[in-house]
């Protein structure tokens, strides 16, 4: 995992196929204070998981929100992937061809929400969530 606070590279997202891979990359997600992020082998293709409850801070803003679903429904559109699902602090994708494009995709989205986060801290909202 990646110092808290940094997002990791395509190269370092780690393979989360197997559940005890999954349970270890995200305990020590959360034990880095980091954001889980992760590719999983599903048959033949590949799904993208982040996941920001592993760490502390901020929620992911709205405005944000909607940046991030505008990109995935862009990835829905050009055929890279079959279904994703956006919220605050929880992002899946599926069913990518291939394993780099996953892990591509996974690190674009780990270092958006890493940015986000940052820049609700550093200019916090007037409409901050209870």
């Amino acid at each position: 995992m990646s110092t808290p606070g940094m997002p990791l590279s395509a190269a370092l997202i780690p393979d989360c196929t197997e559940l005890k891979a999954h349970r270890a990359a995200y305990k020590r997600a959360k034990t880095n204070d980091a954001i889980f992020v992760c590719i999983a082998r599903q048959g033949r293709r590949w799904k993208v998981e982040l996941d920001a409850m592993s760490c502390s801070g901020p929620i992911i803003p709205d405005e944000a929100v909607t940046v991030l679903r505008s990109a995935a429904e862009a990835l829905v559109l050009a055929d890279t992937v079959t279904q994703a699902n956006i919220a605050a602090d929880y992002i899946s994708m599926w069913a990518f061809e291939s394993e780099q494009r996953a892990r591509e995709i996974a690190a674009a989205f780990h270092a958006a929400l890493y940015g986000f986060r940052q820049l609700y801290t550093a200019v916090p909202s007037k409409r901050r969530r209870p």
